[in-house]
């Protein structure tokens, strides 16, 4: 496994009684550029520990690291999220998804409880988009408390959201999501594609097609990321590394000893997620493969980046972009939305 994190660095203090105030300014500047010490490094020294300031974009230059932030409380290092955390967080969506699709059915058809399956294709695009949202936010609500009593940590810094991350490349980001919204649309225009297909349901009437706009623009993209970059990414990788690691004292030493995550763990888990990424999303397009191996590479490349910035919200940015081009697309060519005809093919 390769150590994937930077080393830290000290700031040293001696004393240089010929020159002080020199000396002084040398110190505090060198010190704002450096990482902070170790923990052990720190006993060793009263000085401040001052974390660096990147300059803007250069996360984006950064090498991998673990998933666990080095600045997590000092206990036995652990991997998070892990195998079992993200079958919790799956759980816990497939509950909340079997609730409100009951309780969506015991209003729109009370009759139809018991034949559950063909009751929900007679539901109205505005209820089942509703319905998913509404498994969304809840999702998420939950897990903002559950799993900060799993790991010691909030549930931001357990995911990897790093938000500044995020913040410092937008500009590179939104950019970029939008080109490969471009791209995608342009090849899936000379690829056959089925005549009638699930996604066309939900662009019957202009209400339909504005609901399903902000849910796939605000929420959708929060909460795929999150599924899928902020907890399987990870727990695959970690999985990976498990199974691989030699049963040797040695080697469960070392992996009891940090919480790094290889490279080729990294990028199995890349590729094994964005396959499970293109199926659920293949489902809308009646599976056409060529469109399916266009969701894979737009996968791989969101994968790529919340690996590289280490933040899911990087991720989460450039997946709105992406699907905002879509939308925005589908907005021009209809006149507004008001003549949703011209999507027929």
């Amino acid at each position: 496994m390769s150590d994937l994190t930077p080393t830290p660095a000290v700031s040293t203090h001696e004393n240089h009684p010929s020159q002080p105030c020199d000396a002084d300014n040398l110190r505090n500047t060198t010190s704002f550029f450096l990482p902070p010490a170790s923990p052990d490094t720190r006993s060793q020294s009263d000085a401040p520990v001052v974390r660096p300031l990147l300059p803007e974009g250069e996360a984006i230059l950064q090498p991998p690291m673990d998933n666990t932030p080095n600045d997590a409380p000092v206990d036995a290092p652990h991997r998070i999220p892990n195998l079992g955390h993200a079958l919790l967080f799956l759980a816990i969506t497939g509950l909340f998804l079997f609730l409100t699709q009951l309780l969506i059915l015991g209003f729109a058809h009370p009759s139809a409880i018991g034949n559950k399956a063909s009751a929900i294709s007679s539901i109205p695009p505005k209820l089942l988009i509703g319905t998913e949202a509404l498994t969304y936010i809840l999702t998420l609500a939950i897990s903002w408390f559950i799993f900060p009593l799993l790991w010691k940590r909030p549930f931001t810094t357990g995911i990897d959201a790093n938000p500044d991350a995020a913040r410092r490349n937008a500009l590179r980001l939104i950019p970029l999501g939008l080109t490969l919204s471009f791209a995608v649309q342009a090849i899936s225009s000379v690829i056959a594609i089925p005549k009638d297909i699930p996604m066309d349901d939900f662009f019957r009437t202009p209400s339909d097609v504005w609901l399903v706009t902000l849910f796939g623009v605000l929420i959708a993209p929060l909460f795929e990321e999150i599924l899928f970059r902020g907890f399987l990414l990870p727990a695959v990788a970690i999985a990976y590394d498990w199974l691989s690691l030699p049963r040797t004292p040695a080697a469960r030493d070392f992996w009891n000893s940090n919480n790094k995550i290889s490279t080729p763990a990294f990028v199995f888990s890349a590729v094994f997620t964005s396959i499970l990424f293109a199926l659920l999303h293949g489902q809308q397009t009646a599976f056409t493969w060529p469109v399916i191996l266009l969701l894979f590479c737009v996968s791989l490349i969101l994968s790529a980046v919340r690996i590289r910035l280490r933040s899911v919200l990087a991720s989460t940015l450039i997946h709105a972009s992406y699907n905002f081009t879509i939308f925005l697309t589908a907005f021009i060519a209809t006149g507004g939305y008001r003549h949703l005809d011209r999507m027929n093919r």
